[in-house]
């Protein structure tokens, strides 16, 4: 393998301006260059990018599957494949997502996950876990199976996180009780607690965000709006989530959870730093239309998905998405009418800060690993590369050295 990677004639995108015709250099997993200067390299991959972009890879923090995979089917190959799959749209880093299940699956899930996150693949970087559930409000819970939600119960939860390192993200809702203790312990241990499939008015929800509930899963979907109780109307998660400033809301951009109007209302009152866009994908993302299945392939829920909307057999609600993330950034440009650097900004730089990971990743910066993804005008995903290695190429697929 060769020491520098350096890529030329590049339009970079970098967390301040654009460079045109640009030259990034990188070395050991890592961005050492990043300016006009075309450095003659001994031993060097070069990539003339031929004008294309050049961003950060795409951070995607909630994802249940893709490419005929679920990451609940608790195999290697499937989190392997799921990973491939989404490199292959820009993704270069991702957060395993579960479903609502039962807990002795969710350790199966967890073990699968600290026995392939070190292989060396040729996908999307498997980051840290994202448990989405079972402590969820009936109401809202969307296509998550009500047979296993329940209301948090902290001798499952602390052996659950007792048993892996792995863990780094637990959607759940607050107004359940127990759920406030639940985000204590959680940032006790380092998981961002995040609210989802949630029925808490705004007085709950503001003690949840003092309590660490610093996030919104999946903004809009499986959340109140606007109630009434008694004649008197409540502000739900929604409007909690637009008055508090430092909350931060995640929002699938597939064009189908969220239509164009919203998309913009979401962009004017939060801006793209509070934004991170996400695939919430299932394992149909990638695949023909048809049958699938959401969740694992012996317990899961049937799916159809029909004109790029997974749906629930009797079309009650969607069931995930078959997004990608490079038509999350398309659809951010051309729906909500976003400039390409917010757009970029919203699945890169905000999603690596809410994780914590901003000093690794998330912009193109000297020091920075060299997660870095190519593509068009039409964000049409030439390049992705991971550590400074190409893993996908759209002229020859997935690479293989």
């Amino acid at each position: 393998m060769e020491r520098y990677l350096k890529i030329i004639n590049a339009c970079i995108l970098t967390p301040h301006r654009v460079i045109k015709e640009g030259t990034l250099i990188a070395s050991e997993g890592r961005i050492v260059y990043i300016g006009q200067q075309n450095r003659e390299l001994e031993d060097a991959l070069e990539i003339d990018a031929q004008g294309a972009y050049l961003a950060p890879g795409f951070i995607d923090l909630h994802v249940h599957g893709g490419g005929g995979h679920d990451f609940m089917d608790a195999t290697g190959e499937a989190f392997l494949k799921i990973a491939a799959t989404h490199a292959q749209y820009g993704t270069t880093a991702l957060y395993p997502t579960t479903l609502t299940a039962e807990k002795s699956d969710l350790l199966k899930t967890l073990d699968v996950f600290e026995s392939v996150q070190k292989q060396d693949n040729y996908g999307a970087q498997l980051m840290g876990m994202h448990l989405e559930g079972p402590y969820f409000a009936m109401n809202q819970r969307g296509a998550q199976d009500p047979r296993y939600i329940r209301n948090p119960d902290p001798e499952e939860y602390k052996e659950v996180i007792a048993y892996s390192r792995s863990i780094r993200r637990w959607s759940a809702a607050p107004e359940l009780d127990g759920a406030l203790e639940l985000g204590h312990y959680l940032r006790s241990k380092n998981i961002l607690p995040a609210i989802a499939h949630t029925d808490a008015v705004y007085e709950e929800v503001v003690k949840a965000f003092e309590g660490g509930y610093t996030l919104a899963t999946h903004f809009y979907s499986g959340m109140s709006g606007v109630s009434r109780k008694n004649g008197y109307r409540y502000a739900g998660v929604i409007e909690s989530g637009y008055l508090i400033d430092a909350m931060d809301v995640e929002v699938i951009a597939d064009g189908i959870h969220l239509p164009a109007p919203l998309l913009k209302l979401i962009v004017k009152i939060k801006g793209a730093d509070r934004i991170a866009l996400i695939t919430d994908a299932m394992r149909a993302a990638g695949m023909p239309e048809g049958e699938s299945m959401l969740g694992d392939r012996e317990n899961g829920l049937k799916v159809m998905v029909d004109k790029g909307v997974a749906w629930l057999p009797d079309r009650s609600a969607f069931a995930g998405s078959v997004a990608t993330a490079s038509r999350l950034v398309r659809n951010m440009i051309d729906l909500a009418e976003v400039p390409l650097a917010d757009a970029v900004r919203m699945i890169t730089a905000t999603p690596a800060r809410i994780m914590g990971i901003d000093q690794q990743k998330g912009a193109l910066v000297p020091g920075k690993d060299a997660d870095l993804v190519l593509f068009d005008e039409n964000i049409n995903i030439s390049k992705t590369i991971i550590g400074g290695r190409v893993v996908y190429s759209r002229e020859g697929g997935t690479a293989k050295g």
